[in-house]
């Protein structure tokens, strides 16, 4: 900030990735500071636009150098005289100015400017491109979006909000996983046949790419978080994020070569723009729980089931393991399991403190994050993270030097119990005991002689600290050259601990701590990241020519350690490994990446009407062998902005129109290491105490990179000032060369050998966005944002599938998710039996044969529906969510209706001599071999997978600001409630529609309210 009547201290700062050096300066002229003008006055107010405050606007005192710019609140002081004029301005408004007058408070409201809405600038990786003039597909959300909402991962933040991603949050357990998908599924290798997830976009932080190698995770959490994965952006906290870009075609994805194939996940943190010293400080507390519960059979309902069950299985002498008819429990106890082990109440506290302050030529911010979160079950067992994030920018007094720097720390904690308690609260006989006697000692008294809740004393704990280093350096050696070098460094070190105390078992079993056991693992990754660049920039006329050439050099090196130990002396050192008695290392591994490429840009601009933007990069990767190492990546995209034709150029309604198209290629190296190599793997098996090796891989010096071919024409359109905008894209990514085991006969002593399929994947879709200003006036505003995506997955090639062991799992023609089912045709009307058809009329049903109903696993539509309302200083947010897809239902894990677990209401629909045509099978005890077998032929069959879309209330959030308050130094108060996962409209059959695996906790309903202090 500069003023003339006082001289404020400003901060030159000099950071080296994390030291920073403060030193006082003067923003205002030694020559100005002798004529000070003692009848000026502070004058103060705050700019905002229809929507919220404008943070970063330039208020000046016209024809002087006395200006300042809106701080995190849209606040602002300066001194001026009467007759004064203030000038106020800001990217994408018009320009205002206003005389001063004897008043002291100016709130000033900007309006947009359609003309200079195209100066609206997107990150696209290595670049930064005008919106208006981009050629591919960059989808965006800023922090005007994710502040809406209380999440811990940024991902749940944009969920619904963008056309082409597809995101699901994998369990409701905190610090879970999420499964993203942008634009489909391009590799056969996932999560079913792989230990790794092929179909994982690309995360860059502040330019940082982050090494796939910390995407993965061990099998420790295997019962507690599906498919064991965490989430690499579970470190960054949401509050602290600018925006987030998703690269999605070719000429978006290229330039980042072999590891664009799946889309690349741009995260930009909050930097500071405002000179002005301000401090804030938000805290929040919310309250989750599980959004909805499945109708089950009550106790009056459950014993007519099972007495009719014995009844049909002819059995009179009840058997030791019924339970609850033969007398051991009491029939009419009722316990709502649901309740009791998953219907707990998640508590979350979350506190943030920043701090901000600048120069002319120098600004920076800081911010402290702490969030606190508890599960929904019966324990005190929960997520903690920390969070740091220091950004720093500078500017040469002559524009030509910059050096931007990020640093973010995290370290998380998460302490959970190691199994999930979902299956037992959807099975549990509603007439079951207490899960404890009077002494408070478990109750055993359970089926198998076990109880539910006695798995809550094994224990997962995942310790994680990460650190992304950023610094990003620019000077211009001529006019219009610029020298750059990005530079990152990431060190990941994830600590995860499973404790198994023999006191999970019954004490009848007669074990003791020597049954006890511990499993740790420690991987630590750490990986950096030089890019030096040079961008030219020529413009001639009405030409614009950027280049830009740089190279890659990328570095990742992961230690990785797994331990057991068991037989312990006492259970208080089974925390401890080095007390076990008996300890296997099962893994001690040094594992090592580097990559190399060299990548440019060409871009054409001519008026800002006829765009072309060449993209190339080769890569080379260690993960490949000598013959295939390197790989060359392209694309070019072209739009034309027809708008500005003559025949358009004037036209008062029609205010913007463009038509691009791109084709590219991007790959994906993400195989793992060493996969070409022999390799060998040390036996645990002694043999007169010489230790031996044991072949493990094949070598494979030929097998090269998946290739993924980007096709892509889009329309984008705005009319009436922009106050309607819409964009239609249609897109069509090839994927070849895929990456798998091929299988061997048992004969070579291997199970497979890792090569290249000739299979060939398609995906292709449509893609609708539409954002619309229904209303827009003085003190009230109403916009609209949709989007809606249109996605198809095909297997289109796949040469002598039939012959190949894959035929069990892929059908041409069909997505690369489905399966083989039997074809249930009802239930005969005089058995009771269930009935599937026998295809090849040998008289029995077999797997071999009769599982000819393709059942595809798919989405074939989804998107969102957003308002934004706001009235003087109220606002209001709500996004629906929908999906239209299919998926395993309740019926994948039904046990057979009629034994001692409980089912969901619908089996009331069963078979009967007076119900004949019903839905299921007649009741059985479980001692009905026929029955038995019926219902695993059923769980097989295509009743198993069924209509799995929903409508969610996504997210809502309603807040109101209190501007500068006369007696505090506050310069304003902000007042919030955020909802997420509220209602859902459904008809799923089963807990939750939004999940990757079943028998796995959902997302769960959230209610957050919280104030920020902004001073």
């Amino acid at each position: 900030m500069k003023t003339q009547f006082l001289t404020n201290t400003g901060y030159g700062v000099v950071l080296l990735l994390s030291s920073l050096t403060i030193t006082p300066t003067y923003a205002v002229s030694k020559d100005r500071l002798f004529h000070l003008d003692y009848q000026k006055r502070t004058i103060s107010g705050t700019v905002s636009d229809n929507s919220g405050v404008l943070i970063g606007a330039i208020v000046q005192v016209k024809g002087t150098d006395v200006a300042t710019t809106t701080d995190s609140s849209g606040k602002y002081s300066l001194n001026a005289s009467s007759g004064d004029i203030l000038v106020i301005s800001y990217i994408g408004y018009k320009t205002k100015e206003i005389v001063i007058t004897a008043s002291l408070t100016y709130n000033i409201n900007l309006l947009q400017d359609e003309d200079v809405l195209s100066e609206v600038v997107i990150n696209a990786g290595y670049y930064s491109v005008k919106d208006r003039e981009k050629t591919g597909s960059i989808a965006r959300v800023t922090a005007k979006d994710i502040e809406l909402q209380p999440v811990i991962n940024p991902l749940q933040a944009i969920q619904g909000r963008m056309a082409g991603v597809n995101i699901t949050q994998n369990t409701g357990v905190p610090g879970g996983g999420f499964d993203i998908q942008i634009r489909g599924r391009n590799s056969l290798r996932d999560y079913r046949n792989s230990n790794l997830n092929a179909n994982a976009p690309l995360y860059v932080i502040d330019g940082v790419v982050i090494p796939t190698s910390n995407l993965k995770t061990s099998s420790l959490a295997r019962t507690i978080l599906p498919y064991n994965e965490t989430n690499v952006l579970n470190s960054i906290n949401p509050s602290d994020i600018e925006s987030i870009e998703i690269l999605k075609d070719a000429d978006a994805t290229a330039i980042y070569g072999s590891r664009g194939a799946n889309g690349v996940v741009l995260i930009t943190t909050k930097k500071n723009k405002s000179d002005k010293l301000s401090f804030s400080l938000s805290s929040s507390t919310s309250f989750s729980k599980v959004a909805s519960k499945m109708k089950l059979l009550n106790t009056e309902q459950f014993n007519k089931m099972r007495d009719q069950a014995f009844i049909n299985d002819g059995i009179t002498t009840f058997p030791s393991d019924a339970l609850d008819i033969n007398g051991t429990w009491d029939r009419n106890r009722y316990t709502d399991w649901q309740k009791e082990l998953i219907g707990g109440t998640a508590k979350s506290q979350n506190i943030q403190l920043g701090v901000s302050a600048g120069s002319e030529t120098t600004h920076f911010s800081a911010s402290a994050n702490y969030n606190d979160q508890t599960t929904v079950f019966p324990t005190d067992k929960g997520y903690k993270r920390n969070t740091f994030l220091i950004n720093v920018n500078h500017n040469s007094k002559d524009g030509r030097f910059q050096l931007n720097s990020s640093t973010n720390y995290s370290l998380q904690k998460n302490n959970l119990i190691a199994t999930d308690l979902t299956p037992q609260a959807l099975t549990l006989s509603p007439n079951a005991p207490s899960l404890y006697h009077v002494d408070g000692s478990l109750n055993w008294g359970f089926v198998g002689d076990t109880n539910p809740i006695s798995s809550m004393q094994e224990t997962y704990e995942n310790n994680n600290n990460n650190l992304v280093l950023n610094l990003d350096l620019s000077y211009e050696l001529l006019k219009n050259m610029y020298l750059k070098l990005n530079a990152g460094y990431n060190k990941s070190n994830t600590e995860e601990q499973r404790l198994t105390p023999h006191t999970i078992h019954n004490p009848a079993k007669g074990y003791t701590s020597e049954q006890s056991k511990v499993e740790n693992t420690i991987r630590d990754n750490k990986s950096y990241i030089l890019e030096p660049q040079l961008n030219y920039v020529f413009n001639l006329d009405k030409f614009s020519i950027n280049t830009l050439v740089g190279i890659t050099y990328q570095e990742s090196n992961t230690g990785a350690l797994h331990l057991t130990g068991s037989n312990f002396q006492t259970n208080d050192f089974l925390s401890n490994i080095s007390a076990a008695k008996t300890t296997i290392i099962n893994q001690s591994a040094n594992l090592q990446y580097k990559y190399v490429a060299l990548f440019g840009r060409l871009n054409i601009n001519y008026n800002s009407k006829y765009l072309l933007n060449l993209t190339a990069r080769r890569d080379g990767s260690s993960r490949f062998g000598d013959n295939n190492k390197f790989g060359n990546f392209a694309a070019i995209g072209a739009a034309w902005v027809f708008s500005k034709e003559n025949f358009l150029k004037d036209s008062s309604w029609f205010s913007f129109g463009k038509v691009r198209v791109s084709y590219g290629t991007s790959g994906n190296d993400n195989i793992g290491d060493y996969q070409y190599l022999d390799t060998y793997t040390l036996n645990p098996n002694n043999y007169n105490e010489i230790t031996g090796l044991t072949p493990s891989r094949l070598h494979n010096p030929n097998f090269s990179w998946e290739k993924t071919k980007k096709l892509e024409t889009a329309i984008e359109i705005a009319l009436f000032n922009d106050r309607l905008q819409f964009e239609l894209a249609y897109y069509r990514n090839r994927s070849s060369n895929q990456l798998v085991g091929i299988p061997l006969p048992a004969t070579t002593g291997f199970a497979s050998i890792q090569d290249n399929l000739p299979a060939t994947i398609e995906n292709k879709g449509w893609e609708f966005s539409l954002n619309t200003e229904n209303i827009n006036s003085k003190e009230f505003s109403w916009r609209t944002s949709f989007n809606i995506s249109f996605p198809k997955n095909t297997l289109v090639s796949f040469p002598n599938l039939e012959a190949s062991t894959y035929a069990d799992q892929f059908i041409i023609g069909k997505s690369t998710n489905i399966k083989k089912s039997y074809n249930f045709e009802g239930i005969d009307p005089l058995t009771g039996q269930y009935i599937f058809t026998d295809y090849n009329n040998d008289g029995s049903i077999t797997p071999g044969f009769d599982r000819q109903n393709i059942q595809e696993i798919k989405t074939q539509y989804h998107g969102g529906l957003q308002n934004t309302l706001s009235y003087k200083n109220f606002s209001l947010d709500f996004l629906f969510q929908f999906v239209k897809q299919t998926n395993y239902n309740f019926n994948y894990d039904i046990t057979v209706p009629g034994s001692i677990y409980n089912q969901p209401i619908e089996v009331l629909n069963s078979w009967s001599p007076t119900n004949p045509n019903s839905q299921y099978g007649y009741f059985s005890s479980g001692h009905d071999s026929a029955m038995l077998n019926s219902i695993n032929l059923f769980k097989s069959s295509n009743m198993a997978i069924g209509d799995a879309s929903y409508i969610r209330l996504k997210n809502v959030s309603i807040s109101y600001i209190l501007n500068k308050l006369p007696q505090s130094k506050l310069d304003s108060v902000r007042f919030y409630f955020q909802g997420q996962n509220l209602w859902t409209i459904t008809n799923y059959y089963g807990l939750d529609p939004e999940y990757v695996l079943t028998r796995y906790l959902p997302p769960l309903k959230t209610y957050a309210f919280g104030v920020q202090l902004t001073f």
